[in-house]
């Protein structure tokens, strides 16, 4: 399963409020909205929110603990989903959800219970999905890859009411026309198929092995997959009727990583560059748009995001110290650079 890289590492804790060294960014009064917030992931020590006003003129480094106080947010912060005023940050180290009004960044709530290794979630008619990756075991992946399941939370109570049992690996959810969709990454070819009126699973979609980001378009599921050693692709799911069709890549263009949809482009990153593709293509570009000096220990950015005519890059840094993440143009020209938390992994839009 393609989980962070840092989930299950042990790392350093570093300090809070780092100031952001390429940018004369005054301090947010404490209103979130209309917003990029950046996901930190931590080390060790705890994950952290921050916030990129829509117009980069605005940043706060760590909204969570400004707003908050001593309150700990989580290890290995995951991921984020909305639902009305409020943002719940999951965080997969610490089994919760911690549940905050989205515009002021304030407590509302936490989720506590019923989670084990929570993934990613969406939010259908009052309830969350959230995926669990349950008794996963990096270093021996055949160890529980069949217990993982989706979690059924009352957004009311914010209590776990029930679990989907998914028989299956299981990590990124999308949900469209009713129906979950969850990639099961690594060995199986399949993305699950979820009914959550009658928490049945359906007949999976097979679409190649080593699935992992997706999104809808259209009515069209567009599935990164990455299987090691050869050509990435990209397999599009027309959902009417599950039929498939594929972009396929260079046979020099392996690991592809970060797929996402902005208007009528296909972006898509390998290693340290940004590549765009019309939504009618049938093969990937091997032009970039844009590389950048990574200084990850992986040698590769962490987050990747496409919106409002820029291009966002995460970089994951040594996950012992704060990292940056950068603005880019949509032709690749660098519009601002931040001083963020410890491993940025994601960009979510509070708009």
């Amino acid at each position: 399963m393609k989980f962070s890289k840092s989930f299950f590492v042990a790392l350093v804790s570093v300090p809070l409020f780092v100031s952001c060294n390429n940018d004369d960014d005054k301090v947010d009064s404490g209103d979130y909205n209309e917003g990029i917030l950046v996901l930190n992931e931590g080390g060790s020590g705890q994950g952290s929110v921050s916030y990129i006003s829509n117009d980069l003129s605005t940043f706060t480094q760590d909204a969570y603990t400004l707003v908050n106080g001593s309150d700990l947010l989580g290890k290995y912060v995951q991921s984020i989903f909305f639902d009305g005023d409020n943002a719940y940050i999951i965080s997969g180290g610490s089994n919760k959800i911690t549940v905050v009004n989205r515009n002021t960044f304030k407590i509302v709530a936490k989720i506590e219970t019923g989670l084990v290794n929570p993934r990613y979630g969406v939010v259908k008619d009052g309830k969350a999905y959230v995926t669990n990756a349950n008794t996963y075991s990096y270093a021996n992946p055949a160890t529980g890859d069949t217990d993982d399941y989706v979690a059924v939370i009352n957004l009311t109570t914010n209590l776990v009411e029930s679990k989907i049992e998914l028989k299956a690996t299981a990590n990124r959810i999308v949900l469209e026309n009713g129906k979950l969709y969850i990639t099961e990454p690594f060995t199986s070819d399949k993305v699950l198929v979820v009914n959550p009126t009658t928490k049945a699973l359906e007949t999976p979609i097979n679409v190649g092995s080593d699935a992992d980001t997706m999104e809808v378009k259209n009515g069209v599921l567009y599935v990164l997959r990455s299987p090691y050693g050869i050509a990435s692709e990209i397999v599009k799911v027309k959902l009417s009727d599950s039929s498939l069709s594929k972009i396929t890549f260079p046979a020099d263009l392996q690991d592809a990583q970060n797929l996402d949809i902005e208007q009528s482009k296909i972006y898509y990153t390998v290693g340290t560059s940004v590549y765009g593709i019309d939504l009618a293509a049938t093969v990937a570009s091997k032009t970039a748009i844009l590389t950048y000096t990574s200084t990850s220990k992986y040698g590769q950015m962490y987050g990747f995001a496409v919106k409002n005519n820029h291009i966002f890059i995460a970089d994951g840094g040594d996950f012992t110290a704060n990292s940056k993440s950068y603005v880019y143009s949509l032709t690749g020209t660098l519009q601002k650079e931040f001083t963020v938390g410890v491993g940025p992994n994601g960009f979510y839009f509070n708009d």
